[in-house]
């Protein structure tokens, strides 16, 4: 776990810039470029004084290594997060931290677009700790103080929500929250570091699932969580009791990824925005699911809270039949089949929410998530125009 540092020497720069070059220091590695990979348990220490104080940076493998602090202060400084504390997955992340700040008889409020593993450990929470939890219309804005009650402690958003893409209006929703003393968490996979910093919009504790954008190559599981000096102290005991600990080579991986971020998640935009404008002009298309396009609903929170998009949005097709969808998919030669996204090859996978959501009803019909890699665009077009042909 590392801390935020204060002071930037190139506190003028542009973000990008500053990710580049921030948190390296070549001359405490006989020049190289990189913080190299620090493979370890055991750190020795001094003298007896110094073992019994813990009175040095490194203590422990389990605890951080110098590679560990090159990405923690490199991911707080992009969510301009008082620290951030590393785990082994985005999933790890968000259990960390709900434990963190749950416990029996707690009622917690939890957007129904979550994730859909994010909605089972909720479910597992109410089931063995006797944690209550509301899942909500993310779109609920202020209405949402009609689900608070005493005992409620926590409020967990995802914007744009997983699959649906439903943009919540996260200050809004942060302030009323904070005004009864509770916790907000947000989900910012989508975004990743670089186009929403929820800490700045009044959100307690930011979540990363890095192993989708920000190691960007689909080869590293690797999450973080990154918080403000309200929610440190707490978070930060929780993690060490959990023994949360990535690998050094995944978190390696997250930081050489960290640093072409910025430039793969202009291509991933521009690529997605040409596609997703091409896909709401075809016949098959009932409707993109994607908060750039203008004709989003949720279009206007996205561009006052968010700097860009990606390539991951979503599709209904005029065509819910699940049989002749899994057909177009079984055309495809560019789009692969898999779960996860945010490397650079491009994805599409099924998705039906009639019966995994309950705070919106969704009709019983199988829609798909495209994920748009750093392919041609044009070829990609042709290969979902091949797949859509297959509907007819």
């Amino acid at each position: 776990m590392t801390d935020k540092k204060q002071d930037h020497p190139l506190q003028k720069n542009s973000l990008q810039t500053r990710l580049l070059h921030e948190d390296r220091h070549p001359q405490d590695y006989q020049g190289f470029v990189n913080t190299p990979l620090f493979r370890g348990s055991t750190v020795l220490f001094p003298d007896a004084k110094t073992l019994l104080s813990n009175d040095q940076p490194y203590t422990y493998g389990r605890y951080g290594t110098p590679t560990t602090t090159a990405l923690e202060q490199a991911l707080a400084l992009a969510e301009q997060a008082a620290g951030c504390l590393l785990t082994p997955s985005g999933m790890s992340a968000i259990t960390t931290s709900l434990l963190a700040f749950v416990q029996k008889g707690d009622h917690i409020l939890v957007a129904d677009s979550v994730y859909y593993p994010t909605r089972n450990f909720c479910d597992q929470l109410q089931r063995s700790m006797g944690v209550e939890t509301t899942y909500f219309d993310p779109l609920v804005g202020e209405k949402i103080t009609d689900l608070f009650r005493d005992n409620s402690r926590l409020v967990f958003l995802e914007a744009p929500g997983s699959l649906s893409m439903d943009m919540s209006d996260i200050p809004l929703i942060a302030g009323l929250a904070h005004q009864r003393g509770m916790t907000v968490m947000c989900d910012n996979t989508w975004a990743s570091p670089l186009l929403c910093q929820p800490l700045t919009l009044g959100v307690d504790i930011s979540l990363q699932a890095c192993t989708k954008y920000v190691t960007g190559h689909s080869d590293a599981m690797l999450g973080a969580i990154l918080y403000n000096e309200k929610a440190g102290q707490q978070v930060r005991d929780w993690h060490r009791f959990a023994g949360n600990c990535p690998g050094s080579e995944e978190v390696f991986l997250g930081t050489r990824g960290l640093r072409t971020l910025a430039v793969r998640l202009k291509a991933h935009e521009q690529s997605a925005l040409k596609i997703a404008r091409w896909l709401e002009s075809r016949p098959e298309v009932e409707r993109v699911l994607y908060p750039a396009l203008e004709s989003d609903p949720g279009h206007s929170l996205w561009k006052r809270d968010f700097s860009g998009a990606n390539g991951l949005f979503s599709i209904e097709l005029k065509q819910g039949d699940s049989r002749k969808i899994h057909n177009m998919m079984d055309a495809l030669t560019l789009f692969g089949m898999g779960w996860s996204w945010g490397g650079f090859e491009s994805l599409v996978v099924p998705f039906n929410l009639h019966n995994t959501r309950s705070a919106v009803k969704h009709p019983d019909r199988t829609s798909l998530r495209l994920h748009i890699g750093l392919e041609d665009p044009d070829d990609l077009t042709a290969d979902l125009e091949r797949g859509l042909g297959k509907l007819a």
